[in-house]
């Protein structure tokens, strides 16, 4: 029996879908210990935008390190927090004309949308939230209420509660006009829902299986929020930090969001950081109201700042995750086309696309079979149908197409029987 059958937890999951114990990673590549090669299109749940090891992230740290810099500061003032507040003000904020305050939570994207939902209600003093279905917004217990999916609300052990969940973009099929239905439910005195402090949101429901809100949707509902009165949380910890081609995914919408929550690949080098950001007319906590021990980890304060110099100082790296996006959806349209539309349908924007399959146990098996052929890629979507590829942002063109390759070999395999099929 090896370590991880004698002590791990059964809660883990992603060991279970990709069974080696690996050793190394650079870029888009992990590495065994046996020294087998695979190519990641998981990238850490899209919290290594960046691949692996990125040079620049990792001298950065480094230097830190060789200089006795402070790993830990709880929420004191250190330069390597200072630096990466000018970088994240200098090259995100000021450019696209955004104004908000900057709260370190607790290092994890669960924590940011509890400290969302938190001062949401005390702002607004109110105590209801509203979620869409399909949202995922992680597992501590406030963001789970307000997550859809019933695995992980079961996990629980008890109800959760002030939530309530309204038809997300498409829900309702081609013609279901879900926006028209939340402002009935909310106009409706008698729809028996509570005045919301706040709606929470993903523009590309990463767990939920691709999903999108489109432009006019999400400039829909940020309309609808200003009329009843609830901010707009907009939670950005899978899709944000460039996933979908713009630093935020939400910018291309035009909308001004009044929180927005990040961590995944906030510090670029899969070190656990997360911040809410939010309008300086919401910074209501008293001192210590909101905290948590581990809101200062430097070290990923000096990688986050270091992505932001080398990546963000232009719109260049932007542009080449759009290139790279359009490549991704050509291929997979391909392979859409090829099998059928009704058995495999493209989703998602940006580089967080993927195939919806005919059920989950198909999705499954070709996971499996892209393991085989050294591609790691995840399933999702409310019964884990869609094939998701979060490669890393800076994958090369060359390591995308063949990442596309041996996922059409491994579609041919579980769909026809083939044992090989290309892309032209």
């Amino acid at each position: 029996m090896d370590i991880f059958s004698e002590l791990e937890s059964s809660a883990q999951c992603y060991a279970d879908s990709f069974p080696v114990v690996f050793s190394h990673a650079r870029g888009a590549h992990l590495y065994d210990e046996e020294g087998n090669d695979y190519l990641d299109f998981l990238a850490g749940a899209g919290s290594l935008n960046y691949g692996h090891n990125h040079p620049v992230l990792k001298e950065a740290l480094l230097d830190y390190i060789r200089d006795d810099g402070i790993a830990h500061s709880l929420d004191m003032h250190t330069v390597a927090k200072a630096r990466f507040m000018t970088a994240f003000r200098d090259r995100i904020l000021a450019p696209r004309g955004f104004d908000y305050r900057l709260q370190f939570t607790g290092p994890t994207g669960t924590n940011a949308v509890e400290a969302a939902l938190k001062l949401a209600r005390k702002a607004k003093s109110r105590a209801s939230v509203i979620a869409f279905t399909n949202g995922f917004h992680g597992a501590t217990l406030g963001a789970l209420a307000a997550t859809g999916n019933q695995h992980h609300r079961g996990g629980a052990g008890m109800p959760l509660v002030h939530v309530d969940r309204m038809p997300y973009a498409g829900y309702l099929g081609r013609d279901g006009d879900t926006l028209r239905y939340l402002d009935r439910m909310l106009s409706d005195p008698s729809s028996g829902i509570d005045r919301p402090a706040a709606v929470i949101v993903e523009t590309v429901q990463g767990e939920g299986g691709l999903n999108t809100g489109s432009n006019a949707w999400l400039q829909g509902l940020e309309h609808l929020c200003r009329k009843h009165d609830m901010l707009l949380i907009v939670d950005d910890i899978q899709a944000g930090c460039g996933r979908t081609g713009t630093f935020f995914s939400f910018e291309e919408s035009g909308i001004h969001p009044d929180l927005v929550t990040l961590s995944k690949s906030l510090s670029g080098y899969g070190l656990p950081m997360a911040l809410l950001l939010y309008r300086p007319e919401l910074d209501l906590w008293k001192p210590g109201e909101h905290n948590g021990t581990f809101r200062g980890n430097n070290h990923a304060f000096v990688t986050a700042a270091a992505a932001l110099e080398h990546f963000w100082a232009d719109d260049r790296f932007a542009e080449s995750v759009r290139a790279k996006a359009a490549l991704l959806g050509q291929g997979l349209r391909r392979l859409s086309e090829r099998f059928g539309v009704a058995r495999l349908r493209v989703k998602g924007r940006g580089l967080m696309q993927g195939l919806e399959c005919p059920d989950g146990e198909t999705a499954t098996h070709i996971s499996r079979a892209a393991f085989a052929r050294g591609l790691i890629i995840e399933t999702s979507g409310n019964r884990g149908q869609v094939l998701k590829c979060l490669c890393p942002l800076t994958i090369t063109e060359d390591e995308l197409r063949d990442g596309l390759q041996r996922l059409a070999a491994s579609v041919a395999e579980v769909l026809t029987g083939h044992q090989a099929a290309r892309i032209s």
